[in-house]
């Protein structure tokens, strides 16, 4: 059986609930990925495409959604999606991205 190592460029992203504005934006980007939930608020969904409605809960990201995933980010008017890589944690895309970690 082949090795599975953890990709060095594999992504995943979360959506802080208290700055989404509710727009909708993400889920016309990629709507694999992000879901509007009856309160109004954007969450990520995982492989089952249930919402993960945890704080701070983060899903991966599927290789053909990165492009659409990372526009979300850009144009999200809450400023409040976040992509980073999996085997540092560090934010690629989103608010914090380029940010110097403590």
């Amino acid at each position: 059986m082949p090795a599975n190592p953890q990709n060095d460029d594999e992504l995943e992203v979360w959506i802080d609930q208290d700055l989404c504005t509710g727009d909708g934006i993400c889920a016309q980007y990629a709507p694999d990925v992000f879901e509007l939930d009856i309160d109004g608020l954007a969450y990520v969904k995982d492989e089952t495409d249930e919402l993960c409605q945890e704080p701070g809960a983060a899903v991966r990201v599927p290789l053909p959604l990165v492009l659409d995933v990372v526009d979300a980010t850009n144009d999200c008017p809450g400023d409040c999606i976040h992509v980073r890589r999996t085997s540092d944690q560090v934010e690629l895309h989103g608010p914090d991205a380029g940010a110097l970690t403590k």
